[in-house]
């Protein structure tokens, strides 16, 4: 079978990288063209842990160069800068795979929390890359949002309740991730003697991911739930745990609507016992728990939040774009010990 070209726009942080890994070994897709704002360098000497790997110049950024050479790009860019580049791409037929912020959100909330949109367009067309609530729209879209770290975890746990959640009840949200999350770019909180031996909350109740939560929620529900969100930052290099707090409007069986829930998801397992971060760890799982008090639900789901969170799931949607099998070339063995 002939594979399909694919560009990597953005090849310099970790979820570049993370591509890079799925894609170099991918039975469908030949990665012919990565970038970065500057280019002039190879790939290896962007990471040095793909010396004798994968040695492929590294361009600068340019659509129709990207045109020239691939089918499918991946946008690793961030908010504001994506939305410019998948433009020119789409106008390019080059179907587009964006792993930043800029078409996840609706307008007024996109622009409320980031900036002004600049291709409100191919806004309306964009598809929410959650395979578990879109996978027939994926499989049909230019254009896939990939979505967010917290957003993926969150929204997947709470998903299954949602048709007996008490209307008026607010959700409450405690998220914490690996300090890779945070980006590739040295900041004072990821500094190592910031987070080595501690864990704090930040954007508490305002984090630019709760919007996404609530609109997804919504869109899901037909109701829009109070969402409050609080992410933490864990003195881990990856991974990430989401713990939501729900109450129900009646008595349900939590554990047997989350079973029957995601019985035929290839990506989700639901766990008897709480869950941990080392065992989604380098996969696109999301491993989930719930637990229950009469009417309060206790629900715990953990990814890897480079991949499931990122690269990964964004190469999920790719293969379903392409009319490949979802699975494809997709990592399943957690990183453990």
């Amino acid at each position: 079978m002939k594979k399909i070209n694919v560009a990597i726009i953005g090849a310099s942080g970790y979820t570049g990288l993370e591509l890079m890994k799925i894609l170099i070994n991918h039975p469908h897709f030949e990665i012919t063209y990565i970038a970065t704002t500057e280019g002039g360098i190879k790939a290896s000497a962007l990471h040095p842990s793909l010396v004798k790997v994968f040695e492929q110049e590294v361009h600068k950024a340019d659509a129709k160069e990207v045109a020239k050479h691939a089918e499918l790009a991946f946008l690793a860019l961030p908010h504001k800068a994506a939305m410019g580049f998948a433009k020119e791409l789409l106008a390019l037929q080059v179907k587009v795979v964006d792993l930043s912020a800029d078409y996840r959100l609706g307008l007024e909330a996109y622009e409320k929390h980031y900036c002004e949109h600049e291709d409100k367009e191919n806004l309306e067309l964009a598809v929410y890359g959650l395979p578990e609530i879109n996978k027939s729209n994926i499989q049909k879209a230019s254009l896939v949002a990939n979505p967010g770290c917290y957003p993926t975890a969150s929204i997947l746990g709470i998903l299954p309740f949602l048709p007996y959640l008490k209307k008026d009840a607010p959700i409450f949200i405690d998220a914490k991730s690996g300090v890779s999350g945070a980006g590739k770019k040295p900041t004072l909180t990821s500094h190592f003697v910031t987070i080595n031996e501690n864990i704090f909350a930040y954007n508490p109740l305002k984090h630019r991911h709760e919007p996404e939560i609530a609109e997804k929620l919504r869109l899901v529900s037909g109701h829009d739930y109070e969402v409050n969100f609080v992410p933490h930052l864990l003195p881990v290099s990856r991974g990430m745990l989401i713990s939501a707090y729900l109450q129900t409007k009646e008595l349900i069986n939590a554990k047997e609507i989350l079973t029957q829930f995601y019985q035929d998801a290839r990506f989700v397992r639901v766990r008897e016992v709480p869950v941990d971060i080392k065992s989604t760890a380098g996969t696109n799982f999301c491993d989930i728990f719930v637990s229950q008090k009469g009417n309060s639900i206790f629900v715990s789901s953990s990814i890897d939040n480079l991949l499931r969170g990122a690269s990964s799931q964004a190469v999920v949607n790719a293969n379903l774009m392409c009319g490949f099998d979802e699975a494809a070339g997709i990592p399943i063995i957690a990183y453990v010990p």
